[in-house]
């Protein structure tokens, strides 16, 4: 396992939307995730169409997938929505989430550049939480703790890695963990509700607030797999900018969860971009 701070030194190369398609000739990226990984797919698309605005372009959305192609440099980007990666089903009890098992998965397969993401739907509850049971195995459970199903979850998709794919022909990464700015005392400012209104980042390099606890599960899943995934570790990155989220902007609600395009993914690919120009 490695992480972006991996990298030979400290700087971030420029992002150069032509010159990544033109060394990738020919090459397949696919984001597998939630509404995060959908916000970092947006943010490369937007990069790539900006370096090549009059590209012939096509682009293909499903209910799930959604896929942009640039023909005249065979390049593909494409995001394939799977908030858990472990299967989510529809049985005569409930919803059942379960844990070990991957049926979606040969839809990974033959990518070159595979960026997976998934936290922030195992932290959902109540009325937001959209499974009824967890299963592992022949045993249902009602209830057990979130980060321990996710740790489950995580080897689970590690163990497929390992298993499946080849490192000379497919480079893994994993979009670590993005913050939500949702309470003001996070960031030592309690009278401040939420991310509304905000339009500083916080000064300086530290954050007063807790890590995030699917942080430890990510990097310890991560370091026990025999195969080598990139750890995009963005989450004081993103800690530090509570004034980079849509906000009351966002279809008429709050949200101080995803991220304004132009805007913070951008960084994001912008460290993918830098360990890309490395390999």
């Amino acid at each position: 396992m490695r992480d972006d701070d991996a990298r030979e030194d400290d700087s971030i190369s420029r992002f150069n939307g032509e010159d990544l398609m033109q060394k990738l000739r020919g090459k397949s990226f696919m984001f597998v995730g939630d509404s995060l990984s959908n916000n970092q797919w947006q943010s490369l698309a937007c990069m790539l169409h900006a370096a090549v605005p009059n590209s012939n372009y096509t682009f293909d959305r499903t209910r799930n997938r959604s896929v942009l192609s640039f023909p005249e440099f065979e390049f593909t980007v494409t995001f394939l929505k799977n908030g858990f990666l472990v299967d989510l089903v529809v049985e005569e009890a409930g919803r059942v989430l379960k844990l070990d098992s991957l049926s979606r998965s040969y839809q990974w397969k033959g990518v070159d550049f595979l960026i997976f993401n998934s936290y922030h739907w195992w932290i959902h509850t109540g009325s937001l939480q959209t499974w009824d049971y967890f299963q592992v195995g022949d045993k249902i459970y009602k209830e057990t703790d979130h980060m321990e199903a996710y740790k489950i979850a995580l080897t689970t998709w590690g163990n497929w890695i390992d298993s499946n794919i080849d490192p000379a022909m497919t480079k893994v990464f994993f979009q670590g963990i993005s913050a939500v700015h949702y309470h003001g005392k996070d960031w030592n400012e309690p009278m401040v509700q939420d991310c509304s209104g905000q339009t500083k980042p916080i000064e300086g390099s530290n954050y007063p607030g807790d890590r995030y606890p699917g942080e430890a599960v990510v990097k310890n899943v991560l370091s026990n797999m025999t195969k080598s995934v990139y750890l995009l570790d963005i989450a004081l990155l993103t800690q530090l900018r509570k004034d980079g989220h849509p906000s009351r902007y966002a279809n008429g609600e709050t949200d101080c969860s995803h991220w304004c395009v132009a805007g913070v993914p951008d960084a994001w690919n912008e460290l993918l971009y830098t360990i890309l120009l490395q390999k």
